[in-house]
């Protein structure tokens, strides 16, 4: 199999995922990464070994950010051997699309021109603020999974439930969810896998909202009785957190491996390339966005 070749889009305020997202396929320079104002990314790609902890299947070859300077900043730190003037240069050239802003407001613009050309893409979180915008979105696929978008944190294993952790809390009565930073690009980290951890959880049958400073939380509760609390609590210094609460016990859950998540993220993606394939359910991203847009709600 002849190796896939992507083409990464930057740069939104605060995300470095361009270069982070790059490296995991492409490996990197640590002097240039060093300098990518995101000094969380060289610590934890540092703990890798390139190329054995890269993705093999495919290398991010081209890149496009809002300015050649920044562009050229991400091609040096990841190895990008591509730097293209405009984004839409990338079609015909590439097999695929790393949409890596999490400025979900662009997100339509950005991708337009991809799914136009039947590329798939993977949409960085949130693929949208409403609904509305993500029904446009996946209304816009040439084919059924021809976007991906999620947030990594759904494949983070410290956020999974083993059989004897299961057993020891039992049925789920509670989820108490917290995350650093705002809602709306923050909240979906701890919105994604505490749904997975609350399989049985039936349908919405009432959120509250409430604000305070910078913070926001939202109260949900599900048809089965289940109680859940999400907070995202803005510049307080605050964990990635997800406390499950059952009728024998409890269990905190604290994020940690970003690399592991991120790799899994994207090889799903890769891996949805290569069998053209369904690889985020058109059903569960609306289920995020949906409480993503109720919670923006006062």
């Amino acid at each position: 199999m002849n190796t896939i070749k992507l083409g990464v889009i930057g740069l939104s305020p605060g995300n470095g995922h361009p270069y982070s997202w790059s490296a995991i396929f492409n490996g990197y320079n640590p002097v240039y990464m060093e300098e990518c104002g995101f000094p969380v990314i060289p610590r934890y790609l540092e703990k890798q070994h390139f190329p054995e902890d890269s993705i093999a299947e495919a290398k991010v070859t081209h890149v496009w950010a809002q300015s050649h300077e920044i562009a050229s900043h991400i091609s040096k730190a990841a190895l990008i051997p591509s730097v293209v003037e405009h984004y839409t240069d990338m079609i015909g050239a590439v097999d695929g699309i790393l949409l890596a802003r999490d400025d979900a407001e662009n997100h339509i613009e950005f991708a337009a021109p991809f799914l136009d050309a039947g590329i798939p893409i993977y949409i960085d979180k949130p693929l949208a603020l409403s609904v509305a915008e993500a029904n446009h979105l996946l209304n816009s696929q040439r084919y059924p999974g021809q976007i991906f978008s999620c947030s990594a944190l759904r494949y983070a294993k410290e956020f999974q439930l083993s059989d004897a952790d299961q057993a020891q809390i039992g049925r789920l009565c509670h989820i108490h969810a917290t995350v650093p930073k705002d809602w709306d690009k923050y909240a979906i980290h701890i919105i994604e896998p505490l749904i997975l951890l609350a399989r049985e959880r039936g349908f919405v049958q009432r959120t509250q909202t409430w604000r305070n400073d910078d913070s926001t939380t939202m109260a949900i509760t599900y048809s089965n009785g289940l109680g859940v609390l999400i907070s995202t609590l803005g510049s307080t210094c605050a964990p990635l957190s997800i406390r499950v609460m059952g009728e024998a016990g409890w269990k905190d859950l604290f994020f940690q491996d970003t690399y592991f998540a991120f790799k899994s993220a994207l090889f799903e993606f890769v891996q949805g390339i290569i069998h053209r394939d369904v690889r985020t359910a058109p059903d569960f991203m609306l289920e995020v966005i949906s409480l993503i847009e109720k919670g923006r709600v006062s």
